[in-house]
């Protein structure tokens, strides 16, 4: 055998003392494996003693807040009372609309669009084209290549965070803030800075702390417009000035906009893209909100690029990503270009008339209730409520507020503590409008029991 001088014996590869491999002599007992003739040592093998299978870190780090917090919960409804839940918006129970292109997803032929969709995980060139000609703008023009289709506007997410930070990178995320932001993240490794909105500025972000945040480590900036939970829409000016931040600092930002165009008459919602000059932006968006169909998954990313900053890596990084499951749904998206383009306007604005009506119900209500501070929005489809705590000593916090309005009520609204934000709680509008009226009865009934006035409050009584 080339390089190997027995005068000894090798049994299954075992070289004994003294025997000389390709040269040199062995003088301990080793294993060895022929490679073209040649004997090199070999690895022993180990062997596991008994079974210890373990989630990886990945799994370990990964929280749903919401699902943390409502899982923790004891929700045991009155039985006297159906339920009314208004901490979730499937709107698509609850909004009666005629949806127009329903039709054309039922019509959608099975034998061209149920395969895998060829060489593009980031979808389909024609649907993609389709996005891209309902959001281009002359301020913000957009091509096929510059969209990306996903599963949902969740994925979206998913992939512009991953795209644009690594481990031991950090981002920065509204408080209140869509607690999906901070599930990802922090599954991969990356520290999540919240800061902060303004409820008596209508949630406008304190842009003097947001830009305290800021360190050489921040790898994006994240704007949610319209809000969830908030129900914000911010203005122009507000955008322009949010921008300069991230300009100033060189921060690209990661624009939630699922409920752009979802904004109440009165109000004006840009895309913040449209505004930027040198700021480059990915834009998640899907038709969840807006069409109402939040389990056809079909999202998708918008790539503004500016001054290529962005250039042709990260563009190869987000297809790349996007293989990781192949594609989005190959029926949505052949159906794709007639949602976007013959769904009729009278669709959308039943939608915000339904919207900001029951919005408009709930405000009202809930104004004159004692102890709670409704703050009215200008879009989307969540409502905001302050709890005064020091009225309700019968109650610890935010989600025992709610547990207990569950209880007595049989209404349930999501403690705002899954959204970092205690002492508040979201309110859904999407519920038929009867139904909302009811419910705000119910918490005001539930609060009259429960408010307690303050010893000042007293005071001012006796005087």
């Amino acid at each position: 055998m080339n390089g190997v001088k027995t005068g000894k014996t090798i049994v299954n590869g075992q070289c004994l003392n003294g025997t000389e491999v390709n040269g040199k002599v062995a003088h301990d007992t080793k294993l060895y494996v022929s490679v073209n003739g040649s004997l090199y040592p070999a690895k022993a093998k180990s062997r596991r003693q008994r079974w210890e299978v373990k989630p990886s870190e990945m799994a370990n780090n990964t929280l749903n807040p919401i699902r943390a917090i409502v899982d923790g919960m004891k929700l045991t409804p009155n039985q006297d009372k159906p339920m009314i839940s208004l901490s979730i918006g499937n709107v698509v129970e609850n909004i009666q609309v005629d949806f127009h292109c329903t039709h054309e997803y039922s019509c959608v032929s099975a034998c061209m669009h149920c395969k895998y969709s060829p060489c593009q995980s980031a979808g389909y060139l024609k649907s993609r084209q389709a996005v891209a000609n309902f959001y281009s703008c002359p301020e913000a023009p957009l091509e096929a290549e510059d969209v990306i289709l996903t599963s949902g506007c969740s994925q979206a997410i998913d992939l512009a965070i991953s795209v644009l930070c690594n481990p031991g990178d950090n981002i920065l995320v509204p408080c209140p803030g869509f607690s999906l932001y901070k599930t990802l993240a922090v599954s991969m490794g990356i520290q999540v800075k919240l800061y902060n909105l303004l409820p008596e500025k209508s949630w406008e972000i304190n842009l003097q702390h947001m830009e305290s945040l800021i360190d050489e480590r921040t790898s994006c900036l994240i704007v949610t417009n319209p809000s969830n939970p908030c129900g914000s829409v911010f203005s122009k000016e507000h955008l322009l000035k949010i921008l300069k931040v991230a300009s100033r600092h060189c921060v690209p930002i990661l624009a939630d906009e699922i409920y752009n165009n979802m904004v109440f008459p009165g109000s004006h919602c840009p895309s913040i893209a449209s505004l930027s000059s040198d700021v480059p932006i990915l834009s998640c968006g899907g038709l969840a909100k807006r069409w109402l169909v939040p389990g056809w998954r079909m999202g998708w990313i918008l790539i503004h690029d500016r001054n290529e900053i962005f250039g042709s890596e990260i563009r190869q990084g987000l297809v790349k990503l996007s293989q990781r499951i192949l594609g989005a749904c190959t029926i949505v998206q052949g159906a794709l270009e007639s949602i976007l383009n013959n769904t009729p306007q009278s669709f959308y604005n039943n939608t915000i008339c339904f919207l900001k009506c029951n919005s408009e119900i709930c405000f009202n209500e809930l104004s004159t209730v004692p102890g709670l501070c409704p703050i009215m929005p200008s879009g989307a489809m969540y409502l905001m409520v302050g709890i005064d705590m020091d009225h309700f000593p019968d109650f610890k916090n935010d989600v025992d507020f709610t547990e207990r309005l569950v209880t007595e009520q049989s209404v349930f609204c999501l403690p705002a503590s899954a959204f970092e934000y205690p002492n508040f709680f979201r309110i859904v509008v999407t519920v038929p409008e009867e139904m909302m009226v009811e419910a705000c009865g119910r918490i005001r009934e539930f609060c009259q029991r429960h408010y307690r006035p303050s010893s000042r409050d007293s005071n001012d009584l006796d005087q």
